[in-house]
């Protein structure tokens, strides 16, 4: 497969494939549905043929498929009611392949690709009459944008050791404005929480398996973009830095990191744009729950972006292997039936769902922080006031947190500020970590109402305020 990925504003950008083709394949015509009827016929019996949501999804199909050729295959995620066996089926008429699937429990959803000789606009729409075919839609790809930092960093710089859970870290990281604004370590000292028996699952670029910060909560992640185990951030990393040439240097405008020149360099370029992210976001869940297990989910490359068969399938994971929230620092402007339908199963399930508004500076409404039961969160600067660049508007923006200037941990064990709304989604997911944690005495249920008690900060495009994590946890607790 010689896959290109689209790069794009925070925004899901259907793959472009050429307009012109040689139609070679075989029409998936009457008796074509006729002979797959008939051999699914013993798999299952009383079958309703379902279409809701086919023909919106081929509009998308349509215009994407108007653009310049862009990748070999086509990808395209489809749900069929009749499971594996009857997609099979399909794709042996319509000339498609069956690539994997992508985790629902049901057994329904698939990743399928179409060979770049054949006319997707009409093999696609085509397979969606076909018995069984209930969703059909582009295998888009999400990117993630940052802001550029608009403020100043200094204390970074503070590598006083401090030890902190079993770990020893740089003062920086424990007494910087964010942590301080939403009262994390007088949280956990009053109700004696530190997230002990939750479990986040971080949806991102990966996390460094030899932090030495991470490594002891870290448990069984995965790597969706090479099918492997582990959801480590460091395969293909460069080289390690030399850090006693270390020193505070600006990366891609959202991230300052303490590295050498050479590395700085080496990151400068875009296959390395998004490099450090998972770990910077795992290091903020850990900075608010310290005791919380973090399973890193990989579905986003170190150039930023996923395709969103990666992201469904990680969602799928997640919910199946125990986690009690998901940080989803990411999001997409435009509306994926998938998508929510693995968000209301990861709803069913009591799985909080945390995702990021945007770096666009718009009331936009995007995905998933638009879903139902998802906590959108906007971002706030250390003086309480809206970040320039954060998404705003209720809905879907359900609260802030800050996320200027965000110091956490980076990959090689060295330490990194971030901003965006991306660094202040984890202050939240942290924070319902604690109130899920051990001693904490809060239910699935009252975590958003806790999470609601904010620091109202006189901004109603901000939703209920900014994070007050010993508030969220007073309020829960006396919501039982």
């Amino acid at each position: 497969m010689n896959d290109q990925r689209n790069h794009g504003s925070y925004s899901r950008e259907s793959t472009a494939v050429s307009g012109k083709w040689q139609r070679i394949n075989p029409k998936m015509t009457t008796r074509n549905k006729v002979q797959k009827g008939k051999a699914m016929g013993e798999l299952k019996s009383n079958f309703n043929i379902r279409r809701a949501g086919i023909m919106p999804c081929l509009l998308l199909l349509v215009t994407a498929f108007c653009a310049p050729a862009m990748q070999a295959q086509t990808r395209v995620i489809v749900r069929d009611s009749l499971g594996l066996p009857g997609l099979n089926l399909t794709c042996l008429l319509a000339g498609c392949t069956v690539v994997e699937s992508l985790g629902d429990p049901n057994g329904q959803l698939f990743l399928v690709t179409f060979p770049a000789i054949l006319n997707p606009v009409t093999d696609l729409l085509e397979i969606s009459q076909d018995l069984g075919i209930v969703d059909v839609e582009i295998d888009q790809v999400v990117s993630q944008q940052q802001p550029e930092s608009n403020s100043d960093a200094s204390y970074l710089t503070d590598e006083t050791p401090t030890s902190y859970y079993g770990a020893t870290v740089w003062q920086a990281y424990l007494v910087q404005p964010a942590n301080e604004l939403v009262r994390t370590a007088q949280t956990q000292s009053t109700f004696n929480v530190a997230g002990a028996g939750a479990t986040v699952a971080v949806i991102d670029t990966g996390v460094d398996p030899n932090n030495p910060v991470l490594q002891s909560v870290l448990v069984d992640g995965y790597d969706f973009t090479t099918n492997t185990s582990g959801g480590s951030e460091m395969n293909g990393a460069p080289a390690a830095p030399d850090m006693s040439d270390a020193q505070p240097a600006t990366l891609d405008q959202r991230t300052v990191a303490v590295l050498d020149q050479r590395t700085v360099a080496v990151l400068d370029g875009s296959s390395y744009s998004d490099f450090g992210h998972g770990t910077m976001t795992a290091g903020i869940v850990h900075l608010v729950a310290p005791e919380a297990s973090i399973m890193p989910l990989k579905a986003f490359t170190s150039d930023g972006t996923a395709y969103d068969s990666n992201i469904l399938r990680a969602i799928y994971y997640a919910v199946a292997n125990g986690a009690n929230v998901m940080n989803m620092s990411f999001n997409y402007t435009s509306y994926s039936q998938e998508l929510a339908t693995a968000i209301k199963y990861s709803n069913s399930k009591g799985v909080i769902s945390v995702a990021s508004a945007g770096n666009d500076s718009e009331d936009i409404m995007v995905y998933p922080g638009g879903l139902p039961g998802v906590i959108d969160v906007a971002s706030t600067s250390n003086t309480d006031v809206q970040s320039t660049f954060t998404n705003y508007g209720v809905p879907p923006v359900f609260m802030a947190a800050p996320g200027e200037g965000v110091v956490t941990t980076y990959p090689w064990g060295t330490w990194a500020a971030g901003w965006g709304t991306s660094f202040s989604t984890p202050f939240v997911a942290g924070t319902a970590a604690l109130m899920l944690g051990n001693n904490s005495n809060c239910s699935v249920s009252s975590i958003p109402t806790g999470l609601a008690d904010a620091h109202f900060i006189d901004n109603l495009n901000l939703g209920w305020g900014r994070l007050d994590t010993y508030q969220a946890l007073l309020t829960c607790r006396l919501a039982l």
